[in-house]
């Protein structure tokens, strides 16, 4: 990824929102976005990404930053979060956002290439605010 789709990718336009969880040093340990699902009438629904520094994996990162966006698109006036492509394999993730009261509303078969596990599913995960 370039310097330029990075930025596009973790700093969207408003009404979308970037959040970066550092540590007590000052560094990046992970960052999440929100913004609208969809445009005009569905932008009711908010999404977000989130990516955890690999190293810092365990402690809490993500929990911090998928509450903290959950209240904040709550505070933004969505009505409901949806993620569009949770890796099936990816356990730990999946185990996150149902504990924080995610569903499962479907599995894409085979749209995620896994670079260990080859092709598998997606998720879309959804919830109400």
């Amino acid at each position: 990824m370039t310097a330029g789709q990075a930025h596009q990718t973790w700093f969207p336009q408003p009404p979308g929102r970037t959040v970066v969880a550092v540590d007590d040093q000052g560094a990046v340990v992970g960052i999440a976005t929100i913004r609208p699902n969809h445009g005009g009438p569905a932008a009711h629904v908010a999404n977000a990404s989130f990516l955890v520094d690999p190293e810092h994996a365990g402690r809490g990162i993500g929990r911090a930053l998928g509450a903290h966006v959950l209240d904040q698109a709550r505070a933004d006036g969505y009505r409901a979060m949806q993620f569009n492509a949770v890796v099936a394999t990816n356990s730990r993730a999946v185990a996150l956002w149902r504990s924080l009261g995610f569903d499962v509303l479907t599995t894409i078969p085979e749209a995620f290439h896994h670079p260990v596990d080859g092709y598998v599913g997606l998720h879309i995960m959804y919830r109400r605010l």
